[in-house]
């Protein structure tokens, strides 16, 4: 049976205090270290499911756990030594002891040697940010009131509960092939036993995406051509908002695409008609070509204006 673990990646709005945090990249990799419960258990074939407490970020297989170590500093309260406290951005004192209710402004430190670890699973990433809600994701972990950041699951419960979604490609996460890094080859399971239903669905989402292959055919609307399975159906608009598969309100995105464009850091500049790529995505070369192209699919002027909505939506002062 595979092994999957629900991870914590919440980026800036951890609140966590006994250390400095992680430098993760949740569509690329993933970072811990030995302090951390489980640190040793994650292997190459699990499969790696990233949330922020609140849902779904994405999956992936990891096809590789790189290992090193680094002087780190740990935090703990300077009354009980426990480094169970968190950060309050607001309130004062800034900090509060989850274990005696200590509240101090700047916590104890000690430095110590940790072996660092750092999962790839980049190649297999699938977005699935929102999908699942966070007690949705907890009831599918083996001890769903664990409060560990990292948590082992059923892969079986999570895909049921993913192919549950309707119009969700998950099922081209590929479990059956020999992962790199030298791993063993994994069985993908063949689906028994009871669906969860307790999931939010997309209703509409596979005729919204035949649609759009109709429309453009098999091609990435930014990049190019592009097999079915890399393309998926991005709406140019918050779908949890709106929850309507509006007329020519999608456009088909290669998956990291999609995932880069929901953030923002690819738009396209209603002004010139040309897309624009974020900063801090002109170091990788397969993104910076990207940087005043023309898209790639042909628009219609219904598609130009949810497209400068977006532009908009996360470039408001430009």
């Amino acid at each position: 049976m595979t092994t999957a673990w629900l991870v914590l990646a919440v980026g800036d709005e951890r609140q966590h205090g006994g250390n400095d945090g992680y430098d993760d990249d949740p569509s690329q990799h993933y970072s811990w270290d030995d302090t951390v419960p489980n640190h040793a258990n994650l292997k190459v074939g699990d499969v790696i499911a990233l949330w922020d407490k609140k849902q779904l970020l994405g999956l992936g297989v990891i096809s590789q756990i790189e290992t090193g170590s680094e002087v780190k500093t740990l935090y703990f309260c300077p009354q009980c030594k426990k480094a169970d406290f968190k950060r309050r951005k607001r309130l004062r004192p800034a900090c509060l002891c989850n274990k005696c209710g200590a509240q101090f402004e700047e916590p104890g430190s000690k430095t110590k040697t940790v072996i660092t670890y750092r999962s790839r699973h980049g190649e297999t990433w699938m977005d699935g940010r929102g999908l699942l809600t966070g007690p949705e994701l907890r009831a599918l972990c083996d001890s769903p009131r664990s409060q560990l950041s990292m948590r082992p699951a059923r892969w079986e419960k999570l895909r049921d509960a993913l192919l549950a979604l309707e119009g969700a490609d998950f099922e081209d996460i590929d479990l059956g092939e020999e992962q790199p890094g030298g791993g063993d080859a994994v069985r993908k399971p063949i689906a028994g036993g009871h669906r969860m239903a307790n999931v939010r669905t997309r209703q509409g989402q596979p005729a919204f995406r035949k649609q759009l292959l109709q429309d453009h055919g098999q091609v990435c609307a930014f990049t190019g051509p592009a097999p079915a399975a890399a393309l998926q159906a991005a709406h140019l608009y918050s779908y949890a908002d709106e929850s309507e598969h509006h007329d020519w309100g999608g456009l088909l995105l290669r998956n990291d695409i999609h995932s880069l464009f929901d953030r923002g850091q690819i738009a396209v500049n209603p002004d010139s008609g040309r897309i624009e790529v974020d900063d801090e995505l002109s170091g990788y070369p397969h993104y910076a070509e990207l940087q005043g192209r023309i898209p790639a699919a042909r628009l219609r002027p219904e598609h130009e204006v949810w497209l400068a909505a977006h532009w908009r939506s996360h470039r408001p002062a430009e």
